[in-house]
């Protein structure tokens, strides 16, 4: 995903003040601490340079003892106050900036599980995320960058204000008349002379940085690209892979994208050519015309010094006023070179946060049935995934429900799993109409209609918690029924021995307690978590896929009584649980090509069923030779 571009300041500032509200409602303590730190670090080293001063303006002049005394305890215990109330505001911020990423992590998080699937599931959402995350952990883009320059901003705008205070006397103080050539000092033309000079280099250090921190705003592509080959080849020190990776040796192969030659971050890569090259010409300009800037004002403060236009205490005074006034608004000026450069990024966050659901939830409520008879019928649905113009689905015509199992077989790419993605809504049809209890499910609320199905995906997700709650999906359960649902699934007999039960908590991520399952089991226990919501209509996607022949084998003895009255849609490819389901639809190349039950479409000889039964159980049948 390429930036589109640095926009106007007036355009980057909105961006800005948008993503900056979207952070405030979320985390209002990050910005006001970043804020707070800011203005008081801003300010309080003017107390020192004040004071400093006129410490030494009376150890050089007067040389009263008791002013001398009250100086320097004035100047300690404003130091201590500082230095106390620089603690306390730095401990606030680092308090509400802990854990940074990861709060960030969870707006991005929130906006996914809030977010209808047919959203998230789009390739191109996928890599809006993902271009934002390597933004910001490549180049610190993004909302990071804008709370960075919120506290530089607001540091800098204050600094300038009191470096202003400080400052202005500077060029109001006369040299005396009798300074001779120095009088020279007094006169309008030489004092605007002296500003414009210091506005020049001012403005220009700053200029000149903000551009060469543009290339790097312009280099996030390629900075991108390199960031993720480092981190694909990083897959070899994985110990998922440690196996494979060995015994392939293919960590060789992998060096090959971590030499520092070939790198983009290597010595020859596109980084090193820019920071030998522009980049590095414009930071070591900016860096000489800030010093030249100390040049003209260390000169033109003692000149008036040395006439006589105030004593030796104002040189300290207004040679690290005028600085920090030129710092500051050196800051205010790279600050806004930087937001301008951060705002394609932010935009990018912003276009993420405000994707609109692709799918429109209905008001009609969906009426809770006794005996749970619903009945599903799809009608001439098709059906194309966003990108494509291939069907996924093709004119499926189907009625099921009443109770009754229905099984949906079919080769690989047949159109099954999105079979079940429409029936679940978690897509809408490209053509055609899908009813419940012969109404358009588009017309029902999308989240009672949610709670209509039990589903137990191909790929479904088991967190590092106690078996209860993985099972109830809820901190509070009822444990009765989840070691019912347990025992349906065949979970049992491994329930029994673990000695913490249904608190044993599932892998080891967040405890060294933490029980690693396998694959079957983990099939086990996200069956159970189907049957304990308790959804009228069970959908079990390839739900022994993982499971040995045994357990198998129990699943489908006990089929029956573990989905009991509800009605069950099976997918598989092992069509032997076929013969478990009242109905069975078989499906090719997107469309149903059969429907029938076990025995009538196995006579059908020319039939796909036939076809792949007898592919499946010719090495069952095989006899030895």
């Amino acid at each position: 995903m390429k930036n589109k571009g640095v926009p106007s300041l007036s355009k980057s500032l909105k961006i800005n003040f948008k993503a900056w509200r979207i952070l405030f409602k979320e985390y209002p303590h990050i910005l006001l601490s970043n804020i707070f730190v800011a203005i008081w670090g801003a300010l309080s080293p003017y107390v020192g340079i004040y004071l400093a001063a006129r410490v030494i303006d009376e150890l050089s002049s007067g040389k009263d003892k008791n002013t001398i005394i009250l100086l320097v305890a004035a100047t300690l215990v404003a130091e201590a106050i500082i230095a106390l109330l620089t603690a306390l505001l730095k401990k606030y911020k680092n308090t509400q900036s802990a854990g940074m990423y990861y709060k960030i992590e969870n707006i991005y998080t929130r906006k996914l599980l809030n977010t209808d699937f047919a959203t998230v599931d789009d390739p191109k959402t996928q890599e809006l995320l993902t271009t934002i995350r390597q933004n910001r952990n490549g180049g610190g883009w993004g909302i990071y960058r804008m709370i960075y320059d919120v506290g530089q901003l607001v540091s800098a705008l204050f600094s300038a204000l009191g470096g202003i205070s400080l400052t202005i006397t500077l060029f109001t103080q006369a040299v005396p008349e009798n300074a001779g050539d120095f009088v020279v000092l007094n006169n309008p033309l030489f004092i605007i002379a002296i500003i414009a000079a210091m506005v020049i280099i001012t403005c220009t250090a700053p200029l000149l940085d903000s551009k060469a921190q543009s290339y790097y705003a312009k280099l996030a592509g390629t900075l991108n690209l390199g960031n993720r080959l480092h981190g694909h080849f990083q897959v070899c020190a994985e110990k998922r892979y440690a196996e494979d990776v060995r015994v392939y040796r293919q960590y060789v192969y992998c060096e090959k994208y971590g030499n520092d030659k070939t790198t983009t971050f290597g010595t020859k890569g596109t980084f090193s050519k820019y920071s030998r090259g522009p980049v590095g010409i414009l930071f070591a300009i900016s860096a000489a015309i800030s010093e030249v800037f100390t040049f003209i004002v260390y000169v033109f403060v003692c000149l008036k010094a040395w006439a006589g236009a105030f004593g030796i205490g104002a040189v300290t005074q207004y040679v690290s006023a005028v600085t920090k006034l030129s710092g500051s608004f050196s800051n205010i000026l790279r600050t806004f070179g930087e937001i301008k450069n951060n705002a394609p990024f932010l935009q990018l966050e912003l276009d993420f946060l405000e994707l609109p659901d692709k799918l429109k939830s209905g008001e009609e409520h969906v009426e809770q049935l006794a005996d749970d008879d619903y009945e599903v019928e799809f009608k001439n649905v098709s059906f194309k995934y966003p990108g494509t113009d291939i069907y996924a689905l093709k004119n499926v015509n189907i009625k099921f429900g009443q109770g009754r199992k229905l099984a949906v077989v079919g080769r690989n790419g047949s159109g099954k799993t999105t079979f079940i993605k429409l029936l679940c809504r978690l897509y809408d049809p490209t053509e055609g109409t899908i009813l419940l209890n012969g109404k358009d499910i588009r017309e029902y609320d999308i989240k009672e209609y949610e709670r209509v199905f039990s589903v137990v995906f191909q790929d479904f997700a088991l967190f590092a918690m106690p078996l209860g709650e993985n099972v109830a999906t809820s901190a509070e359960y009822d444990r009765k029924k989840v070691e019912d649902c347990l025992n349906k699934a065949g979970f049992s007999e491994r329930l029994a021995s673990w000695k913490d039960g249904l608190n044993t908590v599932l892998y080891k991520e967040l405890t060294e307690k933490g029980v690693e399952i396998s694959g079957g089991e983990a099939q086990k226990i996200a069956l159970a978590r189907a049957l304990y919501k308790g959804a009228p209509i069970v959908v079990l996607d390839e739900p022994t896929a993982a499971l040995d022949p045994i357990a198998e084998s129990e699943i489908y003895a006990n089929f029956n009584s573990i989905v009991e009255k509800k009605t069950a849609i099976y997918i598989s490819h092992r069509l032997s649980s076929c013969r478990f389901c009242d109905d069975i639809a078989v499906f090719d190349s997107g469309e149903m090509v059969q429907y029938g039950s076990h025995a009538e479409l196995l006579s059908d000889k020319d039939g796909l069923y036939s076809q792949l039964w007898n592919a499946q159980a010719q090495y069952y049948n095989k006899k030895e030779d």
